[in-house]
């Protein structure tokens, strides 16, 4: 008994075990992550260390090469990087691809631990670190914003209640901020006063680190009852910090009220967000891996009413990027694209085969070699992706010829007068070594692919995988399934009339056969042109790959432009600020903007501001419309395809040198015709 007979003479088997398969794919299917990309770690670690006050130079040389020295000698180390600000070092580590994150993490603290003893000794806190991955983008940007609440209190509610309630939900990941604003006591000192006085800068420093802690009181002890002193030291406020007796003069108090000005104002004053031209604070959602990143951030859509109920009246949450609208989108286009495949092919095989049983059998077996591939997809933690469902469309071809095969052969033995048990039987174990050998072959043609090193081989190692899940399916659902179906399901009469459509059907395929026939003799008798036609279209071909424009990934335009401002070095904060804004009202005066929101600090530095841009749906944009009105014109010029947006941006740049990174389907940089 061949491994087809087993299941051909078992039905009710074989049919209960295909209903199991396609329950489980189908809770497969549902429990997959979603996301735009194969899910790829990158081993990259950041690496911090502050000193306040330090100017850029002294961070360099005195925080940053120290510590590039010693994380230097980490094994496996490809790229590293560092940049320094006002009182901020930090370094990026990337590492090969083959490299544990886990292992290069405890390699960069012994590294940092090395390096401590050529640190300034002055250092508020040692180095730290922390994992990153690059290939994790923002997927949610909200922003708070009042008109009438100060911003320390605005960004006190977003770390207090918004990040937290958010990053408590399943499949939330980081959760940082642009335009932080903590609330915290600055001491702007009179320095004639100060030394008027004789004291330094240091003494009041001093001073008031002293003053102002939270150290234990101990407690009282009596016969019966022992009571535990529960009291701080900590100043909370300006006007307690005005009444600190620094120092003693002729016996009076010097109180730091009178060396300066006390105020209540933000630990950071060199960094500031904006939405729309108002302050505000960004809070920026990132997935965490193996989850789906619809359902993620629909969730967190779902609390936004929950979460703007715990806000102040004057307090306003509002949604200003959400990058799973293209990600949704596009996903759902490549499904759509799958289910179209699988239309057409049945499609053809019924125009072809005429048989109503025979076009049924296939719309069978290629759904259950496709959802079976979804619960191996689960198992080996892959993802819904443009990728896996792009392999998957791509495999549609190559499950229907293993089932076409079988019911080819099968009709054969039937038309040979053989019983429809038999006929499978025979027909099944005459092509079992040929679906074997067909689904070999198809599996190799990936191997290349499933090899492939770097970046790219770890995105499209997915890909392959899907596809050669997806063929092997199609050989065990074509050597099992397929021949039981036949035997049980298709008849066949000698002596039927075939109807109408049959006939006509077979007129048109006896003309094609015909047309075909003469057009080879043609072709036949002149051997020399046929070569050289040949020859032509193989010389064009190559000419075409040449010249046609090459990337990693097909472009598309997903809504978003993404521009950094650069402004001299030695650039103030306020004046900074300035001109951000005004660069942000030039780019909302263009109709086609939806909202912009950008920032400035404080990493990399005060000088560099970044500003997101969010288009309006395609289908509403001015340029849109007017491709649209003119469709006719094919030599329109290929600006109008660049966002205004962009337009502005490079145009009104006379105080600030500015740069953007486009990242929609159009080419950045053309903005002129």
């Amino acid at each position: 008994m061949t491994f087809s007979e087993v299941f051909i003479r078992r039905r009710i088997g074989t049919s209960l075990l295909a209903i199991g398969i396609v329950l489980v794919g189908v809770v497969a299917y549902f429990a997959l992550p979603v996301a735009p990309l194969p899910q790829v770690e990158f081993p990259t670690i950041q690496v911090q260390a502050s000193l306040p006050g330090a100017s850029a130079d002294t961070m360099a040389t005195s925080v940053a090469t120290p510590l590039e020295r010693s994380l230097s000698n980490i094994p496996g180390v490809t790229q590293m990087t560092s940049s320094s600000s006002l009182g901020t070092t930090q370094i990026v580590l990337q590492f090969d691809l083959g490299r544990q994150i886990d292992g290069a993490a405890q390699d960069v603290q012994t590294a940092i631990n090395a390096a401590g003893g050529m640190l300034p000794k002055n250092l508020p806190n040692p180095p730290t670190y922390h994992k990153v991955n690059p290939a994790d983008a923002t997927l949610l940007s909200l922003a708070l914003t009042s008109d009438t609440l100060p911003l320390t209190e605005v960004d006190r509610y977003a770390e207090d209640f918004i990040a937290q309630q958010i990053s408590q939900m399943s499949g939330v990941g980081l959760v940082d901020f642009h335009g932080q604003l903590r609330p915290a006591v600055r001491v702007q000192l009179d320095p004639d006063k100060v030394a008027g006085l004789g004291l330094t800068l240091d003494d009041v420093r001093n001073v008031i680190g002293v003053q102002t802690v939270n150290a234990p009181k101990g407690s009282l002890n009596g016969p019966h009852q022992t009571v535990v002193l529960n009291a701080t030291d900590q100043v909370m406020s300006a006007d307690a910090y005005k009444s600190l007796v620094v120092a003693y003069k002729n016996g009076a108090p010097i109180r730091l009220g009178d060396l300066g000005t006390v105020i209540d104002a933000p630990e950071d004053i060199r960094q500031g967000a904006w939405l729309q031209d108002k302050r505000a604070i960004i809070i920026d959602v990132h997935k965490q891996p193996g989850f789906n990143v619809v359902d993620t951030i629909q969730q967190i859509k779902d609390q936004l009413p929950t979460l703007t109920a715990s806000l102040p009246p004057t307090a306003q949450l509002n949604i200003v990027g959400d990058r799973t609208q293209t990600i949704q989108a596009s996903v759902s286009d490549v499904q759509i694209t799958m289910m179209i495949t699988i239309a057409l092919v049945v499609m053809v095989i019924f125009c072809f085969l005429r048989n109503l049983w025979a076009t049924v059998i296939p719309s069978v077996t290629i759904p259950l070699s496709l959802v079976a591939t979804f619960a191996a997809m689960y198992l080996l933690g892959y993802s819904l992706d443009n990728l896996s469902l792009m392999g998957l469309t791509i495999a549609v071809g190559f499950v229907v010829d293993d089932a076409i095969v079988v019911i080819e052969n099968v009709i054969r033995h039937l038309e040979a007068g053989a019983p429809r048990l038999q006929a499978a039987i025979d027909g099944s174990r005459e092509i079992g070594f040929t679906i074997v050998s067909m689904t070999v072959s198809l599996i190799a043609v990936f191997i290349p692919i499933l090899l492939m090193g770097g970046i790219v081989g770890r995105l499209f190692r997915e890909f392959a995988v899907t596809v050669s899940i997806a063929i092997v399916m199609s050989g065990i659902v074509s050597l099992t399934v397929t021949p039981m179906m036949c035997a049980w399901l298709i008849r066949h009469r000698p002596d039927e009339a075939h109807g109408r459509l049959y006939r006509a059907s077979e007129r048109i395929f006896e003309a094609m056969i015909n047309i075909y026939g003469r057009t080879l003799d043609r072709v036949l008798r002149h051997p020399v042109l046929t070569l050289a036609v040949t020859l032509a279209t193989l010389g064009a071909t190559l000419w075409l790959y040449t010249v046609t424009p090459k990337g990693f990934f097909p472009q598309e335009d997903t809504g978003l432009i993404m521009g950094v401002a650069q402004a001299a070095p030695d650039v103030s904060f306020d004046a900074m600020s300035g001109r951000i804004q005004a660069l942000g009202r030039i780019v909302m005066a263009d109709p086609d903007v939806d909202n912009v929101y950008y920032w400035i600090g404080p990493n990399p530095t005060v000088s560099q501001g970044r500003m997101m841009i969010n288009l309006k749906q395609f289908g509403e944009r001015r340029a849109s419309k007017r491709s649209r009105a003119s469709k006719a014109s094919r030599s329109t010029c290929r600006c109008a395809r660049t966002s205004r947006s962009a337009v502005a941006f490079r145009r009104h740049s006379t105080n600030t040198r500015y740069r953007t990174r486009m990242s929609s389907s159009w080419p950045s940089g053309r903005t002129s015709c």
